[in-house]
């Protein structure tokens, strides 16, 4: 998988993820745990736990990164909606892009290849949930075919306000 997307003059390659990409990804990461809420977490990730995380993902065959001008711009993931064996054929999407390189189409080119990634594996359903008040990426998921399935008010929390959850779903078959 090696697909190239452009946008204004732009050029992204898709492509799985590698051991070597942790940093870049951590880094991506943890911004989004310092200044946003897309992440409903504080704790930001050491480099040791950074690795652990993408090690767990590139077992499964499920992350992927984006790279622009040769630098990774953003990452992308899936894993397990829910532990129970009766949820396997139900995986979680997680899109993130670095911040000064949005707008250039890196998100749909994360989540067009993340999502043919997912039904190659076999997956049934892709869930995204997002805070509802992250229309950019409500938008994302839109334009690729999820669906919204409910909005759940005040199950999380974060820089002193609660936060709602947006479920949206993607049939793969």
């Amino acid at each position: 998988m090696n697909p190239i997307y452009e946008r204004n003059g732009t050029s992204v390659t898709a492509r799985g993820a590698r051991p070597g990409d942790a940093e870049a990804i951590r880094a991506i990461r943890n911004h989004a745990i310092e200044s946003s809420t897309a992440l409903w977490t504080q704790t930001t990730q050491s480099p040791a736990e950074g690795a652990a995380w993408l090690a767990a993902h590139l077992e499964r065959g499920s992350a992927l990164v984006a790279e622009v001008d040769g630098e990774v711009a953003g990452f992308a993931v899936y894993g397990p909606w829910r532990e129970l064996d009766g949820y396997r054929h139900t995986v979680e999407d997680s899109v993130y892009v670095r911040e000064d390189r949005h707008g250039l189409g890196i998100g749909s080119a994360l989540l067009a290849a993340l999502v043919t990634s997912a039904r190659e594996a076999g997956h049934h359903v892709v869930i995204a949930g997002i805070e509802a008040e992250n229309t950019a990426s409500i938008r994302l998921h839109e334009r690729f075919g999820f669906q919204r399935a409910g909005t759940i008010p005040e199950v999380g929390t974060k820089f002193g306000r609660w936060l709602d959850l947006t479920i949206m779903r993607l049939p793969l078959t």
